[in-house]
Formats: structure tokens, sequence, C-alpha cells
């Protein structure tokens, strides 16, 4: 007959009625075993089960909800914008910029990012722990092979081989059967604590995804207005240099005071000053947004961004204030952790109270491989230990006391992951609100140098003032075309910002493989 334990079988053909037997013992005794584990894992496992936290009760965001916001005509990015309220996020929110090369950049960066990639391997790394922290719920099984050479000693009153020779060979094959019964939860609150520990991770990666989206996103957009301004700023280095020029024309003819030069001079040196700063920002956004593509600087072509280029998205998404919380990825990890903190207090628990192992070993064993199958070469046993703590020196208990701190730590941190979350929004809904106001004082600030250059422009060509006022009037309208990239700058970034506050919409985006599901049917 063969008698098979899990993957191992053990072929027991001519041993006789006895070995048959033994056997046949061992096998019940397994089943035996099984049962009795089956029925002792349906016991409750000690320490709390965790409940989700509730929905803050709150209704909105600040004290007074956001309105739509001011437009302001004739200028990019001075549409204006509404919020509608519960509305969802798409999956791909910055397509909503209308930028193919910002799309073609981002679904880069999605594919080649290292700090996303590593991410992902983090993510892999938690789910295969949870598998293995599952193989506690089985009997493990484990077959060896002994040979030995042995000698008893002479004077032994009874030595072993038949034939009184005190120097022989040994051989033992053997399967043994070892489980320990998870009768006070031990196993499940370890695996719960693992599957907790894989979603912290989830939506950590998550969260790394939905930042790296909205990086990229405000990458561009500042590397746009940094372009707009260093255009600027050369044309204001041009126009102070060409003041110079006239006043010392007119020094030279004595029409103009040295007085005058030297403070031009010192405009100009000053205007100069401005433009090192911004091609040093230039050229670093350009080296993030290589890295974020996942490329080395030197790697990213010279494509720049032009604000002009973008559309302002102008219908804004507003979540419910009680969905935010199943939506943001770092409220949902800070959840998951205090889901973690809560099954190591039933860990530090069940380590407290006795530990059942249940035990069984069958195999044969013999003076020479050929003999090792015949009659009267098996043998058996089964066995159940008992063991409890009884003084660990107070290791136990600080444990268990150190766990409980931990899960008060962990739910703290939610809490205030829940508050940052909604301060967030709020600051965002603020800034678009506030944006808006400064993007229309901005273009009302360079329509009005504009009308002011081309009033002097007239009066000069007209004879009835001189070229320093046009040239003046010129380095005011170019500084009013800085502050008003700026501040269509700022309505853009903030946007994106936004979107990010608010999920940045993950769970409408395909995850890797294996992944948990997305929000569930009560959060949505």
């Amino acid at each position: 007959m063969n008698v098979t334990w899990g993957d191992v079988s053990v072929s027991t053909e001519g041993e006789g009625e006895e070995s048959a037997e033994a056997a046949t013992l061992v096998w019940r005794g397994l089943l035996f075993a099984t049962i009795l584990a089956s029925l002792l894992i349906a016991g409750c496992a000690v320490g709390p089960d965790f409940k989700k936290p509730a929905a803050p009760g709150v209704s909105d965001y600040a004290a007074h909800p956001p309105a739509t916001t001011t437009s302001t005509a004739n200028v990019a990015g001075g549409e204006a914008q509404r919020f509608a309220r519960g509305a969802d996020i798409p999956a791909d929110w910055w397509t909503l910029f209308h930028s193919s090369a910002l799309n073609a950049l981002i679904e880069q960066s999605l594919s080649s990012n290292p700090d996303l990639e590593a991410a992902q391997a983090a993510l892999s790394v938690a789910r295969e722990n949870v598998l293995a922290g599952r193989g506690a719920y089985y009997p493990g099984v484990a077959a060896g092979v002994s040979a030995s050479r042995q000698q008893d000693p002479p004077g032994a009153l009874a030595p072993v081989p038949s034939n009184n020779a005190f120097l022989y060979n040994l051989f033992t094959p053997q399967v043994s059967v070892s489980y320990v019964p998870d009768v006070f939860g031990l196993n499940r609150r370890t695996v719960e604590s693992l599957k907790a520990q894989e979603q912290a991770v989830r939506f950590q990666t998550i969260a790394t995804q939905v930042t790296l989206t909205a990086n990229v996103v405000v990458a561009a957009i500042q590397q746009a207005s940094l372009q707009a301004q260093v255009d600027a700023t050369r044309r204001m280095i041009d126009i102070n240099t060409r003041m110079l020029g006239v006043l010392r024309y007119q020094l030279a003819k004595g029409y103009a005071g040295r007085l005058d030069v030297a403070a031009q001079e010192s405009q100009l040196a000053q205007v100069a000053a401005t433009l090192p700063p911004l091609l040093k920002q230039l050229t670093q956004q350009h080296d993030l947004l290589a890295v974020l593509a996942g490329q080395f600087p030197g790697q990213l072509p010279d494509g720049k961004f032009e604000l002009s280029s973008l559309q302002l998205p102008q219908d804004l998404p507003l979540s419910l204030p009680s969905v935010l919380v199943a939506q943001r990825p770092d409220v949902r990890q800070a959840e998951a952790n205090m889901h973690a903190a809560s099954a190591q207090v039933g860990v530090a628990m069940a380590n407290r109270l006795p530990n059942i192992s249940l035990t069984a070993n069958a195999g044969n064993t013999a003076l020479a491989i050929g003999q090792l199958f015949k009659a009267g070469t098996g043998f058996w046993n089964l066995g159940a230990d008992v063991a409890a703590p009884i003084f660990q020196g107070g290791t136990l208990l600080h444990q268990e006391r150190a766990a409980q701190a931990a899960y008060v730590q962990a739910a703290a941190q939610y809490r205030s992951t829940v508050l940052t979350a909604f301060q967030n929004v709020a600051d965002t809904l603020a800034a678009l609100e506030q944006d808006a106001e400064g993007l229309k004082a901005a273009a009302h600030a360079a329509d009005a140098a504009k009308v002011t250059l081309d009033l002097s422009q007239r009066q000069w060509k007209d004879g009835y003032a001189g070229y320093l006022s046009v040239l003046s009037a010129e380095q005011a309208y170019q500084q009013a075309q800085i502050n008003l990239v700026q501040a269509q700058a700022n309505r853009y970034a903030d946007t994106a910002a936004l979107y990010q506050a608010l999920g940045g919409g993950w769970w409408h985006r395909a995850e890797p493989a294996h992944a948990a599901p997305t929000r569930n049917a009560d959060e949505k």
C-alpha cells in the first residue's frame, strides 16, 4: 500500500501487516489532529477587532463654500472656474489642460520614474509577505534521510545490532508533520497585520503615483513661467541698455548730468542681476522634468512649454468631505497603519497565552539500505505539546502595552492626516479664488502699462516727449508682463494642486496585477 502526506509518498509494499497498520495509525492520527485543529481555529481571536474610522462630520471644507471665481477677458488662463460639488475626478485629469506635450511627458514619467518603480517593488514585497504569513495556517511537512556510522561502547549491556557488532551503519528515512493550531488567533492576527501593512504600502504606491503626475504638471507650468520671465527680463535689459546709451550721448552733448548716467547704470545692473537666478531656476526645472521622466538631465529634449498652449480647466470637481477620506491615498495609508497596529495588539496578547503543537513522525530505520522497507523496520510517533509562558521578566506584558501605545499613536496620526487633507483642500480653494483676483489685477496693470507705453510712443513721435520716457514706459510694461505671467502660472499650478488634494482619481486607474480592489461600494 502507499501512504501519502502532502506531496510525500511512502511505499509499504512488502513490510507486512505491522508496517501497514502503523502507517494507517499515523494517517488517522494526522486526520484527527487536522479536525481538532479546525475546531480550535473556529475560536475567537484575542485582541480588538478593527473598526473603520467614521467619516468626519463636516459638510464643507471652509467657513464659506467656494463660489465661481472671477474671470479676466482676453488673457490666457483668465476663464472663470466653477466648482461641481460631488463630481468625480478623472484618472487622467492632466489631459484637461489640453497639452499633448504634457500628456506625453506624464506617460513617460509613469512608465520610467524610478521612485514609482521602487514603490511598486515594495508593494510586491508586502504581498509576498502576506502569502508567506498564510503558510502558518497549514501543517508543515518535511521529509529527510539520514545515514550514520555508529559505534557502541564495548561494555554496553545490549548492543543494538542483533549480530552483537559494536560498529555499524544506520539508515533512517522519515516524514515529519508538525502543526500549531491557531487556538487564540495568533496566526490570524499576524496575517491581519501583514494584510494591513500591504494595504499601507499599496496606498503609499498610489500616493507616489498621484504626487508624480502633479509634480510633472507643476514643473512644466513653472518652466513655461520662467521661460516667459527670462524673455521679458532680457527685453528689459535691452531697454535699459538703450536708455543708458541715450543718456551717455546726452552727457557728451551737455544735455544730461553725470548723476543721471550713474543712476541708469545702477538700474541696468539691477535688472541684469535678476537674469542669472531666473536662468538657474529654468535649468533646474528642465533637470527636474528629466528626472521625473526617469531620464538624465542631458537626455530630455529642450522642448519648451508655453502658458498660452495650456487650457485652464473651467469645471472643477469638489468631492464631498465625507468622501475625501476614501479618496486621499495618504489618509487610506494612515488608516491601514492603524489597522496593522490594532492587529499587533492581538498578536502581543496571544503571545502571552498557551501554545499548542501537534507533531507526527513516520519512517524506517535499518542497518543497510536494502533492508529499509522490510518488515520490522518501520516506526512512527504522535505527539502534542502545550507550552505556556510563566515568567519572562515582564517582557511579554510590556510588549503588549507597547502595542497598545502604538495603536494610540497610529490613531492620532490618522486624525492628523485627515486634518491635513482637509487643510490642503481648503488652502487650495482659497488659493484658486485669490489667484483669479490676482490675475485680474495683474491684467489690469499690464493693460495700463500698455496704454502708457502707447501714449509715450505717440508723444515721442510728435515731438512732445523724449526718448527716455518711451524707454521708461516700455520697461514698466515688461515688468507688468512678468507679473502677469506669474499670476497665470499660479492659476494653472493651483488647479493641478486641487486635483492632487482631492486624491488624483486613482480609483479609476489600473493598478499592478493582483492589486486589492479599489474603493468599496459604500465609499463611492
